[in-house]
């Protein structure tokens, strides 16, 4: 099975997630009062709404915090109307991004994230531009336990992964979209294993190498940029790069 070097941006993630915790908290929010929205308060019946709670889980909002967005969702329809909206467009270096959102205000989120894209150096597309470089699959993130990869394909095998990378600390487990709730399912029964993150990602079929430091600095700012404005839910890119420039 061959990975898609995605460790790294996992553990860049959870630490932006740290350092950000309460706006981080406000996006899974969001998410989960959309999805309640739209399909009903209860994650047993609402796949979507199960979808958001076990993200906002994974990274440890508090339980009251996700009962309070899940009754705001199921309450009065005349506000919270979250709209799904995925820009594409190409960063420094040829680097190709899609940027999730999720937002009340089209014409507010529309120009606020062309303006990042101009700013940084960055070209927003037009839907499609970059679409078809990605492939939209269930990807699980979990510590490793310091167990390595022939463990760990093993275990991929066994939960119906179809593919897995081990990196150090971290494995990240993938399948397809459809897969989700069995996949996820399938990690809550395995025994001494801490769960880092579970989401549907827009995964890049092929990766494009980033040799250019400054092109790096730039890519990793357009990233951090478009992910502290508040209507983006995720941002995927498809580059690959030194793991030491994501820490700088």
């Amino acid at each position: 099975m061959a990975g898609h070097s995605h460790s790294a941006n996992i553990a860049r993630r959870k630490g932006a997630v740290d350092a950000k915790r309460g706006k981080v908290f406000s996006k899974l929010a969001r998410a989960i009062i959309s999805a309640a929205r739209q399909g009903g308060g209860d994650p047993d019946a609402n796949l979507k709404l199960r979808y958001a709670v076990d993200k906002a889980k994974a990274a440890n909002v508090p339980k009251d915090t996700i009962e309070r967005a899940i009754a705001r969702g199921s309450g009065s329809k005349d506000s919270d109307a979250f709209e799904e909206v995925v820009y594409e467009g190409y960063a420094p270096g040829g680097v190709a991004l899609m940027v999730a959102c999720l937002t009340d205000n089209r014409h507010r989120t529309s120009p606020d994230v062309k303006h990042i894209f101009d700013k940084v150096g960055g070209n927003l597309g037009a839907p499609g531009s970059v679409a078809f470089m990605f492939t939209l699959r269930a990807v699980l993130a979990l510590e490793s336990g310091g167990k390595g990869e022939d463990h760990w394909t093993e275990v991929a095998l066994e939960l119906g992964a179809d593919d897995v990378e081990v990196d150090g600390e971290t494995v990240v487990l993938y399948g397809a979209a459809t897969a989700f709730p069995a996949l996820k399912a399938a990690v809550d029964k395995l025994g001494g294993v801490k769960l880092i993150s579970a989401e549907l990602a827009y995964v890049p079929q092929n990766r494009i190498p980033v040799a250019d430091r400054e092109d790096a600095r730039k890519l990793l700012k357009l990233i951090e940029t478009l992910e502290d404005n508040d209507d983006v839910q995720n941002v995927y890119a498809n580059y690959d790069m030194p793991s030491e420039w994501l820490a700088e």
